[in-house]
């Protein structure tokens, strides 16, 4: 499927792709195509931190061995990160993409703060999805998400870019209004674009429809059209079958937090799909 061209995609100049080395064997993602991809298209600049998740211990003579064996881990760790760098930035070089990379060794607090202060220096920030709750790159994607204050882009494995069919999820809240505003370049990009709602599944009569709020992207050039859907089992799984049926290659929308107590029990949009995206999500807090 084509790339968008540039000119839709300029005002896109800064990305940001983290990568992040746990030790294991399943680091692989496409977060890096992604990006890289998407900044070729943008002539955009590329940031990547290819990071490594530090172990500690606490440091004693009777945990001499651990340490050891930490220390050594660590060390793995880093060189691996090191290595993702170098790829990435040999891979942008082969792009025709400017890139800046880092890989630091971090212990997982400032590994968090460090990804969100560089996304706050960003237009959009690129990381793989994870389907796991308790992972570190599940923490990542929470704290880019509601502490950097821009918009997120969360990759399922095996999305290569492609903007041509895109659904809004619009529920008339100040989120969904942001998450549409900062997609604009995307929408733009777009040959379809869908402004769904969902209803019955909360009340939605003091809010501004999707037929109300289409008019408004259609102004800045967006080929856009709206659609009320009912909801069928619940709204996250209603969105995915939506996804399906219009062969949309993103989705658009705002998300909501609750505790990790609340969303384990109750479950939520945002969570939902987080766990199990069919393409793409655009994510604004």
């Amino acid at each position: 499927m084509p790339s968008p061209s540039p000119s839709s995609l300029s005002r896109i100049r800064d990305l940001l792709v983290c990568l992040t080395e746990e030790g294991g064997d399943d680091e692989a993602g496409t977060a890096l195509a992604y990006g890289l991809s998407l900044a070729a298209a943008a002539g955009a600049h590329l940031t990547v931190q290819s990071s490594a998740h530090r172990m500690t211990v606490v440091a004693g003579a009777a945990w001499g061995i651990v340490n050891g064996l930490v220390a050594g881990e660590n060390r793995r760790r880093h060189a691996l990160a090191q290595a993702g760098a170098e790829r990435a930035a040999a891979e942008a070089a082969g792009s025709g993409v400017i890139c800046t990379t880092e890989a630091p060794a971090l212990a997982y607090p400032d590994l968090l703060a460090r990804l969100v202060g560089q996304a706050r220096l960003a237009d959009l920030t690129i990381l793989d999805s994870e389907a796991r709750d308790v992972a570190l790159d599940r923490d990542l994607i929470d704290g880019v998400l509601f502490r950097s204050g821009r918009p997120l882009l969360v990759v399922p494995p095996g999305h290569d870019v492609a903007t041509r069919r895109i659904i809004i999820a619009w529920d008339g809240s100040a989120q969904a209004a942001r998450a549409a505003h900062d997609a604009l370049p995307f929408l733009c990009a777009a040959d379809a674009v869908e402004v769904v709602s969902i209803v019955g599944e909360k009340d939605l009569s003091t809010s501004a429809t999707a037929a109300a709020f289409a008019p408004h992207l259609a102004r800045h050039g967006v080929r856009v059209s709206a659609n009320d859907l009912p909801v069928v089992g619940d709204v996250a799984e209603t969105l995915r079958t939506h996804i399906r049926h219009f062969g949309a290659d993103m989705l658009v929308m705002g998300a909501y937090r609750h505790s990790r107590l609340q969303e384990w029990f109750l479950g939520g949009v945002t969570h939902a799909l987080l766990g199990r995206s069919p393409v793409p999500l655009f994510l604004v807090h």
